[in-house]
């Protein structure tokens, strides 16, 4: 059975995104990017909600052929491509770059991929998570804390109806401040 995994920056306060979905209090420096990066290669499948759909497909793509793009960057977007990928929605008519849409039931799609294969699949969009996280579907989460309050926005973590029990399996320091902490579901 696959990992499901869902990790993402995030401020001191918890939230993915500030008021507005403004993100800049995020930037990854150049460690924490290639850190990403080399996160991603080991994907076989991204699951994406709408608004994580739009803000990446916005610029991934061409990513590569941007003004200034550093060797990360540019196989970020080669591998962002490349990437299998569902965008989950019911409002897009179609997607595109190595995408299939889906416009039923998350939670059941979810646990049907999970049990499909065997490789690791990431979940990102705040709302997709969150109904994977209130079905215990994650089996992983990625916690990159920036040092920054943001007060607002779009929290990382959903209201639960029970405990999720965790077991701390990394811990790192990236310049800046920035630090990692990656749990698995204890089952």
């Amino acid at each position: 059975m696959r990992k499901l995994l869902y990790g993402m920056n995030l401020s001191v306060d918890g939230y993915i995104s500030a008021p507005g979905d403004e993100l800049g209090w995020s930037e990854p420096n150049e460690e924490l990017f290639q850190w990403w990066l080399d996160e991603e290669r080991a994907i076989e499948l991204f699951l994406y909600g709408r608004k994580l759909w739009e803000m990446m497909s916005s610029y991934w793509p061409t990513g590569d052929q941007q003004p200034g793009a550093t060797p990360a960057e540019i196989e970020f977007a080669r591998n962002w491509r490349d990437t299998p990928k569902v965008v989950f929605s019911s409002t897009l008519d179609k997607v595109d770059w190595n995408a299939r849409l889906f416009d039923g039931d998350a939670v059941a799609e979810i646990a049907r991929l999970k049990a499909e294969g065997d490789g690791p699949i990431r979940v990102g969009g705040a709302q997709l998570a969150a109904a994977a996280m209130r079905a215990g579907l994650i089996d992983e989460y990625t916690i990159v804390t920036h040092p920054a309050l943001v007060g607002g926005g779009k929290p990382f973590f959903t209201a639960l109806d029970s405990w999720v029990n965790l077991n701390l399996v990394e811990t790192r320091t990236f310049s800046g401040g920035v630090v990692l902490n990656r749990y698995e579901t204890r089952r």
